[in-house]
């Protein structure tokens, strides 16, 4: 059994051709791409013909920052609902944080906890990233050899308490392993000035006013903590480091010298702070905090550039839910609030809608989340591509359909987001999980099984 998959435009290397696309369903692998659009009686009358006609057919999307909280935290998000929010946008693929879950995935036996809870659930495919925290260093290779894909940790405090932060000598400890391991440290790189933090705490500014917040988190927190990872770096150069959801621009020249003096860091930025600008956030609107915060608009088009010119490779969701309670949206309580962003189903459209102001192409987007993000998940060998030998992942995309995001249709659990009533154009229509479709938008989920697997 076969399934094809032709279209008048389909993304091969980052262009738009005619093309006709042939998957064996018992794989799940593309066996064949003809450049050119094949009629239906060019194939056996058991294979399964999809004719996408002018409509773009795209690799599926790789976001490589979620957190999907199962188990633990399951009212805030879970796997089931997670992963068909991915699909709804296009994301065939996507790899779970260590944290907000409990237990966090900080040993093997909470990682064996965490893929239990996901098994048969997952309507995409779903890799795990490890954490280190304080003290775990001995469980980071029997990580590795179970296969999550790396390892994040955080320079502030995350949050919650089973995942606490950690110091310059934590790092030491972590990295030494890791050094000569084939893995990647990701770092949330806010380093938290303790003793202005201190004299913040004394401050009685409005906690509904989104300026208090942003003055909380200042640019500084980033750049120092980018400084301080640079500087381990020059004792463990063969370990990448990875920046998380970068926000601050004023970081940016410290990310240009470390490539100059050849250190082995890479960075990713989120949805949000390439399409919201602090200038255009209400007060008492919780919805919108999430940290490292969105910065004024200069900055916006200063990571734009930093984007578009190689300075950032990619970009993520960092789909960041909680319960609607956590969100302080009653009191607009946004210094209290929870920080995390939902953005899971809608993060391809919200790229192609601001990026159509900025001369940005479907083939720049497909580049930044789908294979510059496989790769720093290590999974280019299958996924980020429509080539011979990979997973038939992918999506088709009305690139001139117009909606407007309401609560109703969304498809995480908790239907909280800063983009509800926001007007996007570009529209998934179907999405195929290794030549299965996992979402139609006319039939959402009606009928359709999950067909994801744990890599």
């Amino acid at each position: 059994m076969i399934t094809v998959c032709t279209s008048q435009n389909v993304l091969l290397g980052f262009q738009l051709q005619p093309a006709t696309i042939v998957i064996n369903d018992l794989t799940g692998k593309i066996i064949h791409i003809h450049r050119q659009h094949l009629p239906r009686d060019q194939f056996p009358s058991h294979a399964r013909y999809i004719d996408a006609g002018s409509n773009h057919i795209l690799p599926g999307l790789v976001d490589a920052h979620v957190h999907l909280n199962e188990p633990g935290r399951t009212d805030w998000e879970g796997f089931l609902t997670g992963t068909k929010a991915a699909v709804s946008g296009g994301v065939t693929t996507v790899v779970d944080m260590p944290l907000n879950s409990i237990p966090p995935t900080t040993t093997l036996s909470h990682l064996d906890v965490k893929r239990s809870a996901a098994q048969g659930q997952c309507f995409c495919d779903v890799a795990f990233w490890g954490g280190v925290i304080p003290g775990n260093q001995v469980h980071l290779r029997s990580l590795v050899d179970a296969g999550v894909k790396g390892f994040k940790c955080f320079l502030i405090e995350s949050g919650v308490e089973e995942f606490p932060c950690v110091t310059e000598n934590d790092l030491h400890a972590s990295m030494s392993v890791l050094e000569d391991i084939p893995s990647v440290l990701l770092f949330h790189a806010e380093l938290e000035d303790f003793e202005k933090s201190q004299d913040q705490s004394t401050q009685t500014s409005d906690p509904t006013l989104y300026a208090t917040f942003l003055e909380s988190r200042p640019e500084k927190l980033e750049a120092d903590a980018i400084s301080l990872i640079t500087k381990l770096q020059a004792t463990y150069p063969s370990l990448r480091c990875h920046i998380v959801h970068l926000s601050a621009a004023s970081a940016l020249p410290i990310i240009r010298a470390a490539r100059v003096r050849g250190l082995k860091l890479t960075v990713e930025t989120c949805f949000h702070y390439l399409c919201l600008q602090a200038d255009d956030i209400p007060n008492g609107h919780p919805e919108f905090k999430c940290c490292p915060p969105i910065r004024k608009a200069n900055n916006r088009e200063l990571v734009w550039n930093a984007l578009r010119d190689g300075t950032i490779e990619c970009v993520v969701s960092d789909h960041s839910p909680c319960v609607q309670e956590l969100k302080k949206l009653d009191d607009g309580d946004i210094m209290s609030a929870w920080g995390g962003i939902s953005t899971l189903g809608l993060g391809l459209s919200l790229l192609w809608t601001e990026g159509l102001q900025r001369g940005v192409t479907i083939g720049d987007i497909s580049n930044w989340t789908s294979w510059k993000t496989a790769e720093h998940a290590g999974l280019s060998d299958r996924k980020g591509k429509l080539e011979v030998g990979y997973d038939g992942d992918f999506l088709i995309w009305d690139p001139n359909a117009e909606f407007e995001v309401t609560a109703e249709s969304l498809n995480f659990k908790n239907k909280v987001s800063p983009y509800v009533n926001r007007k996007l154009r570009g529209k998934v229509l179907k999405t195929f999980v290794r030549g299965f479709l996992v979402f139609d938008c006319v039939q959402g989920f009606e009928g359709i099984e999950p067909v994801g697997k744990l890599l």
